[in-house]
């Protein structure tokens, strides 16, 4: 309650910073963590983009400040071989804050967006109840899943994308820039593999995960930023390593999907 505040509002300062706006456009603020008795999971990483993406959309110059944070001190505790999948979680999750603002219709003589949200789109998936659980008990939040969990998204993962991606008549999903949650290793191997990926798809996503862990909500928008200062960085003509259409998929408790399609912006040096 007194530190996750403190980590919320460091990330809001300096996107607000980076931003280069005052404080006082900013019109609404759209909160997310799962570090609490309720557990949205990590899905929730996408929810909040359509939520704010809606809010942006229908009242006129409102500019949304989206605030992730998450702190896992609640699920810590001594190992045990009876819960070896609280263990996987206590291995993979990690803390961290992130925050972006979120607006339409931009004045580019003084804004200059990152990414364009397109579109949002939610699935849960059939007879998969428990695959993924968090429970509020007495020794704080435990973390439950399947063996199989990366087995049962990747054979999910192509009808989220089929769904998303066929109004716009893309089907190559080598041709799209990835953002993707970290669910842990494996279940990016079974993406990869599923898809038939080239290994750069999911390489700033691996490093993410390598360097920061899972953060729940928050990840989506580490990988983002990463990719944006990369392209920055090497001189590519989009925000997005030179793609022009990409995707923020997340899943979590339930199973539950979350597709956002992204549309890159030109980066500032062109």
């Amino acid at each position: 309650m007194v530190e996750v505040p403190k980590l919320g509002k460091k990330a809001a300062s300096k996107a607000i910073k980076e931003w280069g706006h005052p404080k006082s456009m900013i019109t609404h603020i759209v909160f997310c963590t799962t570090s609490g008795v309720d557990m949205p999971g990590c899905s929730a990483g996408g929810i909040v983009l359509r939520l704010a993406k809606d809010l942006a959309k229908n009242n006129k110059d409102a500019r949304v400040l989206v605030v992730y944070f998450e702190i896992t001190v609640v699920t810590f505790r001594g190992p045990s071989d009876k819960h070896l999948d609280s263990l996987v979680g206590q291995v993979l999750f990690a803390d961290g804050a992130t925050d972006v603002i979120i607006g339409a219709e931009p004045d580019s003589k003084t804004k200059h967006p990152l990414f364009q949200l397109v579109s949002t789109a939610q699935t849960i998936l059939p007879d998969l109840d428990g695959a993924i659980d968090g429970h509020l008990c007495e020794v704080g939040l435990t973390f439950h899943l399947l063996k199989d969990v990366p087995g049962l998204i990747s054979k999910n993962i192509e009808k989220s994308l089929v769904e998303a991606f066929s109004t716009i008549d893309i089907w190559d999903w080598n041709s799209i820039f990835w953002i993707a949650h970290l669910g842990g290793p494996a279940i990016l191997d079974q993406i990869e593999a599923k898809l038939g990926l080239k290994e750069d798809k999911l390489r700033v996503t691996r490093h993410v995960l390598s360097e920061f862990g899972n953060m729940s909500s928050a990840c989506v928008l580490f990988i983002m930023d990463e990719i944006r200062k990369k392209s920055l960085d090497q001189g590519m003509p989009t925000t997005s390593e030179g793609y022009e259409w990409g995707v923020l998929f997340r899943f979590g408790p339930g199973l539950t999907v979350e597709t956002v399609v992204l549309h890159s912006i030109p980066t500032q040096a062109n």
